[in-house]
């Protein structure tokens, strides 16, 4: 018999045969990430890793996003009392290390917008599938803030040193269209047609050998792990840094009040 899935606020786990699926669970936030996220998703990705009634795991969200990154009131009171965010940023490394650390295939349905964490949450995954009209994007200095939760980490590994600094310098958001042509996602497919093609190669891996696989991801994670070891504590530190500066507090008011930030390098 199965073990029985844990029950989240923020996540749903479902079973369809030896496919887990994972969602993030707050759709009429566009799933943002606040504090209940934050705690719950690295105790979901370490179950799903163990799970052993599951040999693929598909990373979806609710609704009309799969995530629009940080949760604004939840930023906003995390910028007024910035010792709040340390707790999450040693959540955010432990989401990385947790999903960097799963041995199945992750395959992520990007049913909406990928945004911030959850860009990083997306491009984690193995294989990413994204609905045309989707987009993805880091924009943390846009808010004032450092790409360091995973940003600096995973778009270099995916697209190359340049590009990566020119969409994580900017935070520009780009089209799944346009992520999928310079190589940041696998596939963008028309939203009509996301759940078949996604089933059908989540169907194509379990259908394969499961040690084989695993261990085949495990080799190519290898690399990426030994770059999260050496970058993932200078960046949570210099993220830590700029959640206490006023371009921050001045990120998130232009954020409210939606309107051009005005930085001051303090």
């Amino acid at each position: 018999m199965s073990q029985p899935l844990p029950l989240f606020q923020t996540i749903l786990l479902e079973r369809r045969e030896r496919l887990l699926v994972v969602t993030l669970n707050r759709p009429d936030a566009l799933n943002a990430v606040n504090l209940t996220l934050h705690d719950e998703l690295p105790e979901a990705l370490t179950f799903a890793a163990t799970d052993p009634a599951s040999d693929v795991i598909l990373l979806t969200g609710a609704g009309r996003a799969f995530s629009a990154g940080g949760d604004t009131a939840h930023m906003e009171h995390n910028a007024a009392n910035p010792h709040l965010f340390d707790h999450e940023a040693r959540q955010a490394k432990r989401i990385v290390f947790a999903m960097l650390d799963i041995e199945k295939p992750v395959v992520c349905r990007m049913n909406g917008h990928a945004v911030g964490l959850g860009a990083s949450i997306a491009l984690l995954c193995d294989v990413i599938f994204a609905a045309e009209g989707a987009k993805i994007g880091d924009p943390h200095v846009g808010i004032g803030l450092v790409a360091g939760d995973g940003g600096a980490l995973v778009w270099a590994q995916r697209i190359g040193l340049a590009k990566a600094k020119e969409y994580l310098l900017t935070g520009e958001l780009l089209s799944a269209r346009k992520a999928a042509e310079i190589g940041l996602i696998n596939h963008c497919v028309a939203p009509e047609e996301l759940d078949g093609v996604v089933e059908a190669f989540c169907s194509k891996l379990l259908a394969g050998a499961p040690n084989a696989i695993r261990w085949t991801k495990v080799l190519t994670n290898m690399e990426l792990k030994r770059i999260a070891s050496a970058v993932m504590e200078a960046g949570i530190a210099y993220e830590s840094l700029s959640v206490r500066s006023d371009d921050h507090r001045e990120g998130i008011a232009a954020l409210k009040e939606k309107r051009a930030p005005r930085f001051t390098g303090q």
